[in-house]
Order: C-alpha cells, then sequence, then structure tokens
C-alpha cells in the first residue's frame, strides 16, 4: 500500500489512469483500443484532465487524439510530438523538453531522459515523434513519482534520485523493446525508491520479464515493494 491519496490503475503496457490527491485524472500513455489487455472499464473512460505522453510510439500515443477530442484533456508531450498533434486537432496540448518543468495547477511534471526511439506512425507514414523521455511527477501533496516511459537503464537515473528523490517508480521490464528485469534492477539501485510498479510486460509472448523475476534481483534490499500487477489493478 502507498498510502499517499493517489491510485494508480494500470492499462497494460506503459499505460496508467491515476487520480491525484486534488481528485485529477491523468493518463499516461494510454494505449486503449488495440490494446487486448486493456480493461473494459478504462475503454469507456468520461473523465480525464491531462494526459501525459512519453513518447510517440503507437502504444504509447496512438489513442491520445480520440480521447483529447472526446474528454478535453490537456496534452504534455515532447515538442515534436505535441506539433504532431495540434496537426490532427488535438485542442489543448502543451509541449515540454528534457529538463523542462510544466505546472498543472499544483502537479508539475519534470521531462527527464530516457533511452529508447519514438516515430509517429500515421497510416504508412512516419514521423519523427522527438526524443523519448521521462516523466518526474509531484502531486498536490508533495508526493513524487518517477515514470521511466520506455527505456534501458542508464548512469544518470542517480542523478534522477539526488535531484528529484521520487518514492515511488514506475519501470519496464518486459525485454526485448525495454530493459528487461537484470537492467531494472539496477535502475531500483540508482534511484534509490522503496516503492516500485513494473510496466510493459506480459500481452505478448515476447515481453518475457515478470515482476517475480525483479523482486528475487532485489531481494537484498530492506523494506522495498515490488508490485505484482495485471491490467486492471489499482495500486493506492
Amino acid at each position: 500500500m502507498l498510502n499517499r491519496n493517489v491510485s494508480f490503475t494500470w492499462l497494460g503496457f506503459g499505460g496508467f489512469y491515476i487520480t491525484t490527491p486534488g481528485n485529477k485524472k491523468i493518463l499516461i500513455d494510454p494505449w486503449i483500443k488495440n490494446n487486448p489487455s486493456c480493461p473494459e472499464t478504462i475503454q469507456h473512460i468520461e473523465s480525464v484532465d491531462y494526459i501525459f505522453l512519453t513518447h510517440a510510439h503507437r502504444d504509447h500515443a496512438e489513442d491520445a487524439v480520440w480521447l483529447a477530442k472526446k474528454t478535453g484533456a490537456t496534452v504534455l508531450a515532447g515538442w515534436e510530438l505535441a506539433f504532431l498533434l495540434q496537426k490532427k486537432g488535438v485542442e489543448h496540448v502543451v509541449s515540454i523538453n528534457k529538463g523542462g518543468t510544466r505546472k498543472f495547477g499544483d502537479i508539475a511534471v519534470t521531462a527527464v531522459h530516457a533511452d529508447h526511439s519514438s516515430a509517429y506512425v500515421d497510416g504508412n507514414e512516419i514521423f519523427y515523434g522527438g526524443e523519448p523521455m521521462g516523466y518526474v511527477i509531484k502531486f498536490e501533496n508533495g508526493y513524487t513519482i518517477y515514470h521511466a516511459g520506455d527505456t534501458n537503464v542508464f548512469g544518470d537515473m542517480a542523478l534522477i534520485a539526488e535531484l528529484y528523490e521520487p518514492e515511488l517508480a514506475l519501470l519496464p521490464i518486459g525485454d526485448a523493446y525495454t530493459m528487461s528485469p537484470r537492467e531494472a534492477a539496477k535502475a531500483v539501485r540508482l534511484l534509490k525508491t522503496k516503492h516500485v510498479i513494473p510496466t510493459h510486460f506480459g500481452v505478448f509472448d515476447f515481453l518475457t520479464g515478470r515482476p517475480s523475476e525483479l523482486s528475487a534481483l532485489l531481494s537484498d534490499i530492506e523494506d522495498l515493494t515490488v508490485y505484482d500487477i495485471n491490467p486492471g489493478d489499482i495500486i493506492e
């Protein structure tokens, strides 16, 4: 249990539906329509205040356009991806780049590095989606989390720990397109966080990493919680 007045619903892959201490509704990297693991309740979502996109790949950004148009949500994305979304008719778009912070009321979002790729696919065309990034999110009550996006481990995760001191890290573990539990375990040690929600695993056979593997690799760390979750699970 987090006991920080924040709830996280996992959508599968890197996606989360978050309710903040101020009752704001946030979607991070929502892949909904073609995601076989996305819960039915989320597929008919009506209330969203903000959508945060870490990069342009389909399983993170594909549904942002229709969701933003349906709900009136403000979308946060890297500059290039933000431009593409505006061209597709999204009305409320805020751009950001690494090292920058944007504020949404009493919620502060800082863009940080991610080690991945990013391209926006529209039909048969591929557009440059800017660089991928992670987000450090400080909620209304001061609770701070780190959503890594899709990434491999990198040494400057230690700087993220030093600068922002996230209490919770949401880290990909599936392997193939992101880090595996082995690399994620190193990431946890660099970040020095005591709560970890694994992401971007399961759904497809080639995403082989599992929370149990990550837990085993970190068994020497006292008071560490690695959440073993399924799509639709709520952590609060």
